[in-house]
């Protein structure tokens, strides 16, 4: 059979008063709240700037990836045809990554080929269309990249975008995988 509750309000109880320290005691500190980021607003901005650089730069690497699929004339070329096909789509799903880390910080990128011919710093342009000429300048470039990566991804380990730290890790090793097939490719020419 079921018993009701009492009907009385639980007695609240408050804690004992605390007792001043005694003499020759000291004190508890205050707790500290945590240190203030060191991350300033214009470390994030100047970040930003290198990211947008770097879109353009690999903007530039999937028109050239791109451009030497398509004139690429040569014994092997079914198999580097093939490659560099994989290279400009993995190019552009680069930008798409490195844009979307931008939007996510708040930021956006230029409108336009020419806003982002404007952050673009350098890049080597083939200027050839022998094939050794054409794939040498190319893994120069993915390998400038990949210098570019690793610079980026201890800056975004200072400001905390741990996200971004570990895509740079990744973009690097994605970089220089494709610069060793293209290596390996021309030591046969």
């Amino acid at each position: 059979m079921y018993t009701a509750a009492p009907q009385e309000a639980p007695a609240v109880y408050a804690p004992a008063p605390q007792q001043p320290p005694a003499q020759g005691m000291v004190p508890q500190a205050k707790p500290k709240a945590p240190p203030k980021s060191k991350t300033s607003r214009e470390d994030v901005g100047a970040f930003i700037q290198e990211m947008i650089a770097m879109c353009a730069y690999v903007k530039e690497l999937e028109t050239q990836s791109h451009l030497i699929h398509l004139n690429y004339e040569s014994s092997n070329f079914l198999a580097v045809h093939k490659f560099l096909k994989e290279q400009y789509e993995s190019h552009l799903e680069q930008f798409d990554t490195l844009a979307e880390f931008i939007r996510s910080m708040d930021y956006l990128l230029p409108m336009c080929g020419c806003g982002l011919k404007d952050a673009l710093p350098e890049f080597k342009n083939v200027t050839s269309y022998e094939p050794k000429g054409m794939l040498g300048t190319y893994y120069k470039n993915l390998e400038e990249l990949a210098n570019k990566a690793k610079r980026l991804e201890g800056i975004a380990q200072k400001i905390s975008a741990i996200d971004i730290a570990n895509y740079m890790a990744d973009l690097v090793g994605q970089c220089f995988k494709s610069s060793w097939f293209i290596k390996a490719t021309l030591r046969g020419m």
